[in-house]
């Protein structure tokens, strides 16, 4: 098995499976016009994926937590965006959130581990300004297929974005996959 590597454009993915001495998919960086649809509408903007996929799928979404870790003023979250209708997986992700630029009841209902941090800012109408940093081709490996329910592993496309307040303070950075989607 190749050794982790660190990737900086999966950050902070790559630092789960640096943790758990797995190697990352194959992961490579794309122009977002490359993208097909329907993933380039889901990916290629400058709004939060949460209301985003909730529009395009017409659920709410909530998160199954894979694997979390608190280092410092910082928190880290692997997980599974799912519909709350049905249960169905509509994203695979990482996050790393600076918890000290956060209010008090933001940063309480993050560590609940139940919504998504874009629904949280927003309904508790947090000032922030989302931007994808690159667009992404991964393979799925096991783990990201078990999270889909993928028979076998395939070409999924996604983004690593950025999350930043009014000061242009890093609030969070996110690595969002999507799984296979109709036209």
């Amino acid at each position: 098995m190749p050794a982790p590597r660190v990737c900086p454009f999966a950050y902070p993915l790559d630092e789960f499976y640096v943790r758990a001495g797995a190697p990352l998919p194959r992961i490579e960086r794309i122009p977002g016009n490359r993208i097909p649809e329907p993933y380039r509408k889901l990916l290629v903007h400058l709004h939060d994926m949460t209301p985003t996929l909730e529009a395009f799928h017409g659920s709410d979404i909530h998160i199954e937590v894979l694997h979390r870790e608190r280092r410092g003023d910082f928190y880290f979250r692997e997980v599974v965006l799912r519909l709350d209708r049905d249960q169905q997986p509509v994203e695979f992700g990482a996050n790393r959130v600076c918890l000290p630029l956060l209010a008090p009841k933001v940063r309480a209902l993050i560590l609940e581990e139940h919504l998504p941090l874009g629904r949280i800012l927003n309904l508790l109408k947090v000032p922030h300004r989302s931007f994808p940093k690159c667009f992404l081709r991964v393979e799925a490996d096991a783990l990201i297929s078990r999270s889909f329910g993928l028979p076998a592993p395939r070409e999924l496309y996604g983004r690593q974005a950025r999350i930043l307040n009014p000061r242009g303070q890093p609030l969070s950075e996110i690595v969002e996959i999507l799984p296979p989607l109709a036209d």
